[in-house]
């Protein structure tokens, strides 16, 4: 399905009951479209460790502060979960994993205690992976991986800033960087033209100036026997480009490398608002065209040769309500326009307060609207926002129903879907980054009588039927009843359409579920929440469960 299908979507979306000619969803016949997508998104550090090996011991005289240094995740550990099923069972149709280029070395003192680079956006070398997550041969066996089990992955990317100075780590030349002044946010000037943090070098973005290569860059590739390799990919990538050897464009390069190399399939992109506009452009066209190639040259090595590369942003404070544009306060800059496919909606967090119909309704008409042909990646909890929907995991159950049920693409933060704990004894952000509850988890997986096995087994529920149905986030909404709460999602494409029916706060029970908008008498469903089958009688389907939702699908 090409970017011109995408942006066609909402404009032809029609019931699939009365659609003869193209072929209708089931559980085993579905298509994929990222703007429907589930993407899993988890701190490499943090998620699994199956190397102990390459476990880092940091320095006794400099310690971390609780949950701010390395604690042992790595690239192998995603891939063991790969192979385990994990992410299948989940519903997941990409993976999205913090950066695992190399780091600083170093620690920096933050104000919230000492801290090392564990999470991935503090970069030394773009063109290196970090040691502490994994070599160049594990980040290409686990895309391998994930390839074979239906899984894209989407690379973090960051080109923004590099990592901090450290005594270990000097700084970047001033013809790359600059140190100050700090973002103060009143301005596209005062966003853009500036540092994060204090030591926190920001790239100079906006210079059109040429730049050298850097001496310890240059230091180090010699010392490693690389130098020559990478120079020449360098002059190539600029004379292919026409790109000018600014410092950005070198780093473009080298984040483009990981689709020309081990063929992933997306960039989540750091940072978006500090940065200029061109500079993503830029980063997307230069995607699409390796995307291309590596499709071309490695045809076996890919899901689909019809999915297009897929971007999206996190524009920090974002919000759907506000359509395609960003404002500054001065400036209305239209990221969509930029290349994103989508861009993270920090409005789902507070419209998941909300009643069902009035985030559903909402999104319909957003996406269907002011968004037509892009996304949004909606989110419950996320590594850095320190206002989650759930911080407490009181509502862990209700949670999965809204994010997953809710129109555009599905962020799961890992261990959303197990009720990770989002406040432990840290400072800051790390609060949020506590190691996967694995020992839960697969206590959970053997007996679904305990409290992670339950709401395990109802985030895998809706995941899947979501990932079986792509009318339920690239589709329109309408509601059929409001009392029982009933809502229909329908979706077409050129030669597929889905249509499902949904109910949700049934009492346990008998339950009477009007469906002749969307199926006829006589057509054989599947509550794939319980399991149960029926037969469509009279324009409605009665179940009896113990169950407060009913998800229904044509057999």
């Amino acid at each position: 399905m090409n970017r011109i299908i995408l942006s066609f979507l909402f404009l032809a979306m029609v019931a699939c009951e009365n659609n003869s000619n193209g072929k209708t969803a089931s559980s085993a016949d579905h298509t994929f479209d990222w703007h429907s997508s589930t993407i899993y998104f988890l701190l490499t550090d943090r998620f699994h460790n199956a190397e102990s090996t390459n476990d880092f011991i940091h320095p006794q005289d400099s310690p971390p502060d609780n949950y701010r240094g390395f604690m042992g995740g790595d690239i192998k550990g995603i891939t063991e979960k790969i192979k385990s099923g994990y992410f299948s069972d989940l519903g997941v149709d990409a993976i999205w994993f913090t950066p695992v280029v190399e780091q600083i070395s170093g620690s920096v003192d933050e104000g919230t205690g000492t801290s090392y680079g564990y999470h991935g956006y503090w970069t030394r070398d773009w063109t290196d992976i970090d040691p502490r997550f994994g070599t160049k041969e594990d980040l290409s066996e686990m895309v391998k991986v994930a390839h074979a089990h239906n899984l894209r992955v989407i690379i973090d990317v960051v080109a923004n800033h590099t990592g901090p100075v450290t005594e270990e780590d000097g700084a970047w030349p001033d013809s790359w960087i600059k140190t100050g002044p700090t973002c103060v946010y009143q301005d596209y000037e005062t966003t853009t033209n500036c540092t994060l943090v204090e030591n926190l070098p920001d790239i100079k973005t906006e210079s059109n100036e040429e730049v050298s290569l850097p001496k310890f860059l240059v230091e180090k590739w010699q010392k490693e026997g690389r130098y020559e390799k990478e120079t020449q990919e360098l002059e190539t990538w600029f004379a292919e480009t026409g790109y000018r050897r600014t410092a950005v464009n070198y780093i473009l390069k080298w984040l483009v490398d990981f689709i020309v190399e081990y063929g992933v399939d997306g960039f989540r992109v750091d940072t978006v608002k500090h940065t200029e506009a061109y500079v993503w452009k830029n980063l997307y066209q230069a995607a699409v065209r390796a995307w291309e190639k590596y499709k071309n040259d490695n045809p076996k090595a890919i899901i689909d040769k019809d999915t297009p590369f897929y971007m999206v942003g996190e524009v920090y404070n974002y919000y759907i309500s506000g359509g395609r544009g960003f404002d500054y306060g001065d400036t209305i800059v239209d990221f969509y326009d930029a290349g994103f496919d989508a861009l993270i909606n920090f409005d789902f967090k507070t419209d998941a307060n909300n009643d069902y119909e009035s985030i559903f309704s909402k999104y319909d008409s957003l996406l269907a609207g002011p968004l037509l042909g892009k996304s949004v990646l909606n989110y419950i909890s996320s590594h850095d926002d320190s206002s989650p929907f759930d911080r407490e995991r009181s509502k862990a159950m209700e949670s999965g129903t809204k994010l997953l049920l809710t129109q555009g693409g599905s962020q799961i933060y890992y261990g959303d879907e197990s009720a990770r704990n989002l406040s432990v004894d840290a400072n800051g952000d790390a609060s949020l980054r506590s190691f996967m509850n694995w020992e839960a988890i697969e206590t959970g997986i053997t007996s679904n009588t305990t409290k992670t096995g339950k709401i395990l087994n109802h985030w895998r529920k809706l995941g899947k039927f979501r990932q079986n149905h792509p009318s339920i986030g690239a589709g329109r909404h309408q509601m059929i009843t409001a009392s029982p709460y009933v809502f229909k999602r329908t979706y077409s494409s050129r030669d597929f359409s889905d249509a499902v029916v949904i109910g949700l706060d049934f009492p346990p029970g008998t339950k009477t579920i009007p469906t002749s908008s969307v199926f006829s008498n006589g057509t054989k469903v599947r509550d794939a929440y319980s399991g149960q089958e029926a037969l469509v009688d009279n324009g409605k389907v009665i179940l009896n469960s113990t169950e407060s939702i009913v998800l229904l699908e044509k057999i």
